[in-house]
C-alpha cells in the first residue's frame, strides 16, 4: 500500500520552467556555433537580461525554510520530482511510477555531452538519482541516499530517445532502488541506491511563495 504522494517545498513558475527549457537549448547552440558573430549579439542581450533577474530577484541566495523565515531569502522549490523542468543544469526526464516501479524516456541535448557524441557519465548519475527519488516521493516514502552505485554498460548517445526503468523495495530502515536506462533492447547503464527513510513530520517548514 502507498501513502500520499512526498512534496517539500513550491513548484516553480510555469514561466521558470521554460526558461531552463530555453537556456539548455541556447547552451548548445552556443557550443555548436564555429564564428563569434551570433554569440556577441546574443551576449549583449544575456548580459541585460540577467542584470533584470539579479535586480528583481531576492537579496539572499539561501532558502526560506525551518525556522529561518527571513523574507530576504528565496522560496525553495520541490526537488521531489521534475527538477530537470525548472533547472537547466539538471537531465529533464518523462516517468511514471506505479506500485513499486517506473517507466519513462529521457533524451540528452548537446549540453550533457562528455566523449563525442555521448553523454557524460556523471549527468547520468544525476538523472538515476532524480528517478529514483521521484519513484520513492511518489510512492509516499523517501529518505537520504546513502549510496549510488551507476554501472556504465555502453556508451550513451546524445540526442536520442531512450527508456527508463525503476523499481523500489523498503526493508525495515532501508530503501533499496534500482534503475536501468535501455536504447531499444540494449542496456548502456544501469544504478541501485540505498536510502534511509525520513519522517514526515521531521522536516522543517518550507515558506511558501511570496504574493506579488
Amino acid at each position: 500500500m502507498t501513502a500520499e504522494p512526498w512534496t517539500f517545498g513550491e513548484q516553480a513558475l510555469a514561466e521558470t520552467n521554460e526558461v531552463a527549457s530555453l537556456l539548455r537549448a541556447i547552451a548548445g547552440h552556443a557550443i555548436a556555433i564555429e564564428r563569434p558573430d551570433a554569440l556577441r549579439e546574443a551576449l549583449a542581450m544575456l548580459r541585460q537580461i540577467e542584470h533584470r533577474l539579479r535586480v528583481d530577484g531576492p537579496e539572499d541566495l539561501r532558502p526560506r525554510i525551518g525556522a529561518r523565515d527571513d523574507a530576504g531569502r528565496r522560496v525553495y522549490l520541490d526537488h521531489s520530482r521534475d527538477v530537470g523542468s525548472y533547472n537547466p543544469c539538471v537531465p529533464a526526464y518523462h516517468l511514471a511510477c506505479i506500485a513499486d516501479r517506473a517507466d519513462g524516456w529521457v533524451e540528452f541535448p548537446l549540453v550533457y555531452e562528455g566523449p563525442p557524441g555521448t553523454v557524460h557519465g556523471g549527468f547520468l548519475a544525476v538523472l538515476f538519482d532524480c528517478v529514483l527519488q521521484q519513484l520513492s516521493c511518489d510512492l509516499g516514502s523517501t529518505g537520504s541516499t546513502a549510496a549510488l552505485e551507476v554501472r556504465y554498460r555502453r556508451p550513451t548517445p546524445l540526442h536520442t530517445r531512450l527508456r527508463i526503468t525503476a523499481m523500489r523495495e523498503v526493508a525495515g530502515e532501508r530503501i533499496t532502488s534500482r534503475a536501468a536506462l535501455h536504447r531499444d533492447d540494449v542496456l548502456l547503464c544501469e544504478a541501485t541506491m540505498t536510502a534511509v527513510p525520513v519522517a514526515r513530520d521531521a522536516m522543517p517548514a518550507v515558506s511558501p511563495r511570496r504574493p506579488g
